[in-house]
């Protein structure tokens, strides 16, 4: 007799069960568990990432840059033939450390280096100067344009920041300007050419990579990584006994790490 009357409820419980609102539940659990999949394992192949790469045209002051941000002190360099790097510790509260590396700038060397530390790069610096940009803005705006539509920079899509450097001299231009200005020169390149994402060693990977929106000029903001610009001086106002003016790279570098 109780079992009979338990029936009843017992009928009700498993309609419930396989009713539309428990399987909305399950539904939106699932959705919840791919989700979390996907995050850990983007940010797993994120934080496998420890590489900041220096990157620029000769004689943009990446090595002196570089020297500055590990030991604070002024030194003479001259045109690097290959990488150096040196592990830099962004924050000493946290300990949270990342690997510096300067890529050399000859045009015969750059795409060679940095095909072969493109895929470790967690955030890309691309120095810039700031005195000879009117007259090296189309070679800046090419090197750039071949970092841009690389497929691995633009899968990866990892953090850049345009150091726009030598503020100290008097006849540097701006980081708005450098930025205007080499949005409408890649905004040339675009059009003047078909940009096929390609590894740097010239294999085609696929089809047409849009640099930006099609049919808008380009900006920046179109990319798939954050972009920013700083205005720095690795040489300082002082000069060589003076300190360099890194706040802004220094305080990106924390951001990014």
């Amino acid at each position: 007799a109780m079992a009979g009357g338990l029936e009843p409820h017992l009928e009700a419980l498993r309609r419930e069960l396989h009713g539309p609102a428990v399987l909305s539940v399950l539904i939106a659990l699932i959705a919840v568990a791919i989700t979390f999949l996907i995050w850990r394992f983007v940010q797993g192949r994120r934080s496998s990432r420890k590489a900041v790469l220096l990157l620029g045209l000769c004689d943009a002051g990446k090595t002196l840059l570089f020297a500055r941000l590990l030991s604070g002190r002024y030194r003479d360099t001259q045109t690097s033939i290959t990488d150096s790097s040196a592990v830099y510790r962004v924050s000493r509260d946290k300990g949270t450390n990342v690997t510096l590396i300067d890529l050399p700038g000859h045009e015969s060397l750059r795409l060679q280096f940095l095909e072969r530390f493109k895929a470790a790069a967690r955030a890309i610096v691309f120095v810039v100067d700031s005195v000879a940009f009117q007259r090296e803005v189309k070679d800046v705006a090419e090197f750039l344009y071949q970092v841009l539509v690389d497929s691995t920079v633009l899968r990866n899509a990892p953090a850049l920041l345009i150091a726009c450097n030598k503020q100290d001299v008097t006849m540097a231009k701006s980081a708005k300007l450098i930025q205007q200005q080499l949005e409408k020169e890649l905004n040339t390149l675009r059009v003047t050419r078909s940009a096929a994402p390609t590894s740097l060693d010239g294999s085609a990977t696929g089809g047409p990579a849009q640099l930006g929106k099609k049919g808008k000029d380009f900006d920046f903001s179109q990319l798939p990584m954050k972009v920013e610009f700083v205005e720095c001086s690795a040489r300082g106002s002082k000069g060589e006994e003076g300190e360099a003016d890194l706040e802004g790279l220094e305080k990106w570098l924390v951001k990014v790490a």
